[in-house]
C-alpha cells in the first residue's frame, strides 16, 4: 500500500516568499507544525492509502480531464487559517486569479476519478497551501495577529502546466514525496 494524492507543485519563487513569511510566523513562538517551504502543494485529491496497482488507472483517469484544460496562471495572496483566524488549526496561504479554472479541474478529477472507485469528497474544495497545523493553544493570540498582518500579502503567482500524482512517505522527520506520474494541461 502507498499514501499519494494529486497535487500542483508550487513553484521556488513561492516557496522563497511563504518561507520568509514562516520565519516572523515562528518569530511569536506558537505551538505549530511548520510545513517546510519546499513541501507546499497544492492538493487536488488525497487518496490516503492505495495499493501500488492503481498508480495507472488513476493516471489513465485523469488524462481526460487534464489534457482538457488549458495551461491557467494562479495567484497566490492571503493568509488565513481553518476554522478561522482567531481558532486557527490549518494556517494556510489562499489564491485568488485562477481560482475559477483550478475549481473546475478539481471537480472534473473527482468526476472522473469517481468513475474507477474513488469517491468524490463531502466537503466542498477550498484550494490553499498549508503552511502549518497548530498542535495546541499556546500563542494563538499572536498566531491570530501575525494571520492578520498577512490577510493581503502578495506571494506571487504562476503558471499551472501540470498535474502530478505523488507518493507520500511519513517518517519521523518529515514526510518525503515522490512523483509517480504526471500530467500536462491542455496535452
Amino acid at each position: 500500500m502507498i499514501r499519494s494524492f494529486l497535487a500542483i507543485e508550487v513553484p521556488v519563487p513561492v516557496q522563497k516568499r511563504i518561507e520568509k513569511i514562516q520565519e516572523d510566523f515562528k518569530s511569536s513562538d506558537p505551538d505549530v507544525r511548520w510545513v517546510s517551504p519546499d513541501k507546499i502543494h497544492l492538493t487536488l485529491k488525497f487518496f490516503g492509502d492505495i495499493e501500488e496497482s492503481k498508480v495507472d488507472s488513476i493516471m489513465s483517469s485523469i488524462d481526460k480531464p487534464v489534457q482538457s484544460t488549458q495551461p491557467f496562471q494562479l495567484k497566490v495572496h492571503g493568509t488565513g487559517a481553518f476554522p478561522n483566524p482567531k481558532n486557527p488549526r490549518v494556517v494556510w496561504v489562499g489564491l485568488t486569479e485562477g481560482k475559477e479554472a483550478l475549481s473546475h479541474l478539481q471537480r472534473q478529477l473527482e468526476s472522473f476519478l469517481e468513475k474507477v472507485g474513488f469517491p468524490s469528497e463531502d466537503r466542498s474544495f477550498h484550494p490553499h497551501l498549508t503552511l502549518g497545523r497548530v498542535k495546541s493553544s499556546r500563542g494563538k493570540g499572536a498566531l491570530s495577529a501575525k494571520i492578520e498582518k498577512y490577510r493581503e500579502e502578495e506571494y506571487g503567482e504562476f503558471q499551472v502546466e501540470r498535474v502530478i500524482l505523488f507518493k507520500s512517505d511519513l517518517k519521523p522527520s518529515g514526510s518525503i514525496y515522490t512523483a509517480l506520474g504526471e500530467a500536462k494541461l491542455g496535452g
